[in-house]
């Protein structure tokens, strides 16, 4: 049995914020997948340990030796409703571990049986949601963006009923921590400024030591946690990628995406653009993340203020100012992002009308927005196919084009140097959704082939090898829309 050497802070010290909770015992597992780079990146020593050990593992069939499973406590606003108690209902958190470099990770099982915070679901998990959040937050950790990640996979041998009966899984997700903006609600609802004070401590102690000589320790966690949320956004965006479910629940105050339930990437541009079937009016589509980000970020003021009022009381205007200044904070990170994607090395005021008129000619013309900034790099390069072929005529966009040459010619940096700088930023291969369908049918059936052969492919996201060509292809033109679902 290998040795995770736990060091579990959260149980031992928050004694009240979680409840005690035991893994179900799964019929046959088999290991699925084992993320071995992950694993020394943790300082976990897998060698020697066989598939079926790490099966039994990462099930939750044989917890390792100081494992101290617990059910977080939460509450959240899902879709701008308030619910006052949800807790991890498919979740268990296992234990801590420290890496080699210093940093405190958790392992929690997903999938892996009822809590108390269950309320009167199974608790478990199908294949299907299991290997797409393994494989999607395996693509956005390699495109840079702030995420948790995936461990391990494993099948458990039992039938999980849905709309419909799927092989069940239980995947292994690993965190800097599961607090979230709802864990601070949950408290702020139910037991009041003590509490919160707590969870605010540990939160600067585990999360942002440097914040613990602020004058106002909760005030400059506010700060932090909207200053780190402005940017994971800013990264979906400039990823196209569109959570899907972003309620206060779903919302890490370490900065990391969490809980890829009715997640993809946008393949033609358009704004609303919607993937979730829950989503009926729209709250979380793509253009409207970074409002729903500052939504978010005013009810974790909320939580605070008492705690922020009892340091000073002047902070609490302090508070508000910083809730009121989110959209201009945002503002300034994105439009950064996007001077990098397209090849801008200053900032010049003039680059927000023609960022803006961008992506009115992306959504006008239906135009794949992953290919686009590739095909941008490749016309510094002097090659125009790439770019053609995504265009409806070759006259189509050429005024915006111009206008971004010159804006290029203003600037000293050399085209081809420009290019590979765009590369760098702008993926090639994402986990595009008729790919993702056509490797989870296959595995559901047992054929993880594809499913692995997409897993390669999106953990190297910026360089272009020809076997992989099919991969960087936009959807088919007759792709019809795209639905996801809250599946776990």
């Amino acid at each position: 049995m290998m040795d995770f050497a736990f060091d579990n802070s959260f149980h031992d010290a928050m004694d009240g914020f979680y409840a005690p909770a035991e893994a179900v015992r799964p019929s046959a597992p088999r290991l699925l997948i084992f993320n071995l780079a992950l694993a020394e990146r943790l300082g976990i020593d897998a060698v020697g340990t066989t598939d079926e050990q790490l099966a039994d593992i990462f099930s939750g069939r044989q917890l390792p030796e100081g494992a101290a499973p617990l059910a977080f406590a939460y509450a959240g606003h899902q879709f701008g409703h308030f619910s006052s108690q949800l807790g991890d209902g498919r979740a268990l958190l296992i234990g801590e571990i420290v890496a080699p470099d210093g940093v405190r990770f958790d392992v929690q099982l997903k999938g892996s049986g009822p809590t108390a915070f269950s309320r009167n679901g199974d608790g478990k998990a199908a294949i299907g949601p299991v290997l797409r959040e393994f494989l999607v937050s395996e693509a956005m950790a390699a495109m840079g963006v702030p995420t948790t990640r995936s461990l391990a996979a494993v099948a458990t041998g039992d039938r999980v009923q849905r709309e419909r009966a799927h092989p069940g899984a239980v995947l292994t997700r690993i965190a800097s921590s599961h607090i979230r903006v709802g864990t601070f609600q949950f408290f702020a609802a139910h037991f009041g400024a003590d509490h919160v004070a707590q969870l605010s401590n540990y939160s600067i102690g585990r999360h942002f030591p440097d914040l613990a000589d602020a004058a106002n320790p909760h005030l400059a966690l506010l700060d932090r946690v909207i200053d780190l949320q402005c940017e994971l956004v800013a990264h979906w965006l400039g990823a196209g990628f569109i959570h899907g479910v972003m309620n206060t629940d779903n919302v890490a105050i370490s900065g990391e995406t969490i809980d890829y339930g009715p997640c993809a990437f946008m393949d033609r541009f358009a704004v609303k653009t919607v993937f979730s079937s829950i989503d009926a009016n729209g709250r979380y589509a793509y253009g409207r993340q970074p409002q729903i980000m500052h939504w978010n970020m005013a009810r974790f003021a909320e939580a605070l203020l008492p705690v922020i009022h009892a340091v000073d009381p002047a902070d609490v205007d302090r508070a508000k100012a910083l809730v009121d200044g989110i959209p201009e904070r945002f503002r300034d990170i994105w439009f950064s992002r996007m001077r990098a994607k397209l090849g801008f090395s200053q900032a010049d005021e003039a680059d927000v009308a023609l960022i803006d008129a961008l992506f009115a000619e992306l959504e006008l013309h239906a135009i794949d927005f992953t290919s686009f900034f590739r095909a941008l790099a490749q016309l510094l390069r002097g090659d125009g196919a790439m770019l053609a072929a995504l265009l409806p005529d070759a006259d189509t966009m050429a005024p915006w084009i111009a206008d971004w040459w010159a804006h290029l010619e203003r600037e000293t940096i050399a085209p081809l140097e420009r290019a590979d700088a765009m590369d760098e930023v702008n993926p090639l291969y994402i986990p595009r959704n008729h790919k993702i369908e056509a490797a989870l049918a296959a595995a559901e059936g047992g054929d993880m082939a594809l499913w692995l052969e997409l897993l390669e492919v999106v953990r190297n996201p910026y360089i272009a090898r020809a076997e992989w060509a099919d991969y960087a292809e936009p959807a088919p033109a007759d792709a019809g829309p795209y639905t996801t679902f809250c599946g776990t």
